[in-house]
């Protein structure tokens, strides 16, 4: 007889919860992780400033392929599939796919990370070929590169380690993981620096550390669950195989913006020395809000939208998705408005200091500008992707993605030339807006997605709100070329002032205008 039994009784618990308390959750915790990769950042840039170019790609490199493969091509692939699995099959059919997928993606990663390693020597060539004037710096990156490429290994298992514990509800624990890469980074800066000749290599044993501990972190919990099991190496099973075939088109549609950041990347290596620390540190401070909100919801929404897809139920599934893209609106706006309009304050308060100088401040103010008035569309595709890979449609969103990377390109090198790192970070984000304005049109032309009632008076109180959020902010910035003369101290203490006083004001605005916390809830199933 087919064991239908559910693993626990605790596994079922998010069918219970909303959709606002689960994000929150997760916000909470990617807050957490936010906040220490930002101190993890402040370290690296007081310590090395401007200089770390060479660890950035090498770390670049493997988050690439983690993002594109794991938390990207894979994630959306996998998590409807074992959803309908978890709704539809038994206990034991579930834990063989969890077995057979693990084993496969084990092996594949083995491969690709014995490949990178005997091939070190050549990957900055393909991701950084400016380095190639710089002999030193090119030898230095690819001696990184050798110790940083098997955390692609450790990520990606904890990837799939996530997504599990994702689609059973348990979403804290994914999200407090990274908390641990940002643990381990800054003890390499804090302890390791002064074991090695090249401070450097500690930020690269730092990195291979944090894979290994990530993972081992989240094997509990999956045993809790009961659904730890051995691998087993079967390609040829059903489950596999169309996992597999959704991956293909995904990897393109879910990581274009990986992609064109690191064309960035290549591009930024043969600009002015330093370019690549600028926009490493402009675009970390710009995911802040993309990982605290978007990522948090999208993360939530995947395994809600593919259950009411396997269950039939469409009209459910419009009303989710409009939740979603409402959240996105109202905290989208108020935190690019603030990056646009505090970029100086931020990066003086944050990173201005040790090696790093009032010219590197200037320099990332720039492209903290042209980043953060993208990031309503960053967020914007974080949760309009999953509509269509809840659904298995991985087709549609790589057709949008390749058309994006191409008007990516096409704007990278009209923009790099008159703009320097500048065009980059905006080619970025304007691509980004064709993006997500695509993904939102399939919605719509698929009869999938249809705004639900309120959104005219969902828009017009949230403007108001943004026009009140501005002025405050604005008057209380004052000149902000002051804030590179003030002392760190003054600095941190207005910083706290603007922001305590941005985000009264914003949200009493919107309690006046009549937005209430019932507008806010969604269900998860």
């Amino acid at each position: 007889m087919e064991d239908k039994t559910p693993p626990k009784k605790s596994r079922e618990k998010s069918s219970d919860g909303s959709l606002l308390r689960s994000s929150s959750i997760v916000s909470v915790m990617t807050l957490l992780s936010r906040v220490l990769g930002l101190v993890r950042d402040v370290m690296v840039a007081q310590y090395f400033g401007a200089r770390a170019d060479a660890f950035f790609v090498a770390f670049k490199i493997p988050n690439f392929f983690r993002r594109l493969f794991a938390e990207g091509a894979f994630s959306v692939a996998f998590v409807p599939v074992l959803t309908e699995y978890k709704t539809q099959r038994g206990l034991i059919e579930v834990k063989l796919l969890i077995a057979r997928v693990s084993g496969v993606l084990g092996m594949a990663l083995l491969g690709i990370t014995a490949l990178a390693l005997l091939g070190a020597d050549y990957l900055p060539w393909v991701f950084a070929p400016g380095f190639r004037e710089d002999p030193e710096k090119f030898a230095l990156t690819a001696d990184l590169l050798r110790i940083t490429f098997p955390y692609l290994l450790f990520i990606s298992l904890t990837a799939f380690a996530s997504s599990v514990l994702n689609a059973y509800g348990r979403f804290a624990v994914p999200a407090f993981t990274p908390v641990l890469l940002n643990l381990c980074l800054i003890f390499s800066v804090v302890v390791m620096t002064e074991w090695f000749v090249e401070p450097l290599f500690a930020l690269a044993w730092g990195v291979f550390m944090a894979g290994a501990v990530q993972l081992l972190f989240q094997l509990p919990f999956i045993a809790q669950l009961g659904l730890l099991v051995r691998p087993q190496y079967q390609p040829k099973d059903e489950g596999v195989r169309r996992i597999g075939k959704l991956m293909i088109p995904a990897l393109f549609g879910v990581s274009v913006s990986q992609i064109n950041l690191l064309l960035d990347t290549l591009l930024a290596s043969f600009l002015e020395s330093g370019s690549v620390s600028w926009l490493y540190y402009s675009d970390r401070l710009n995911n802040l809000p993309l990982g605290i909100f978007a990522i948090a919801i999208g993360v939530v929404i995947l395994p809600a939208l593919s259950q009411k897809h396997a269950a039939e139920k469409g009209q459910e599934f419009a009303k989710t998705l409009d939740w979603a893209i409402r959240m996105v609106f109202l905290l989208a706006l108020p935190a690019a408005l603030a990056l646009v309009t505090l970029a100086t304050p931020l990066m003086a308060t944050i990173f201005y200091h040790g090696e790093i100088t009032a010219y590197d401040v200037g320099k990332m103010t720039l492209s903290l500008q042209a980043y953060g008035s993208g990031l309503l569309a960053f967020m914007m595709i974080k949760v309009l992707a999953p509509g269509y890979y809840a659904r298995q449609d991985t087709k549609t969103p790589v057709k949008i993605g390749i058309q994006a990377m191409a008007v990516n390109m096409v704007l990278n090198l009209a923009l790099v030339f008159p703009l320097q790192h500048v065009g980059l970070a905006l080619a970025t984000s304007l691509s980004a807006y064709f993006n997500a304005y695509m993904l939102y049109r399939g919605l719509r032309k698929q009869g999938v997605y249809a705004a639900q009632p309120g959104w005219l008076s969902f828009v017009a109180k949230a403007a108001i709100a943004n026009v009140a959020l501005f002025v405050v902010m604005f008057w209380l910035m004052g000149n902000p070329q002051q804030w590179l003369e003030w002392s760190t101290l003054e600095r941190s203490g207005w910083m706290a002032l603007i922001v305590t006083a941005g985000v009264f004001v914003y949200f009493a605005i919107l309690i006046v205008a009549g937005l209430r916390p019932r507008h806010l809830k969604g269900q998860l199933f």
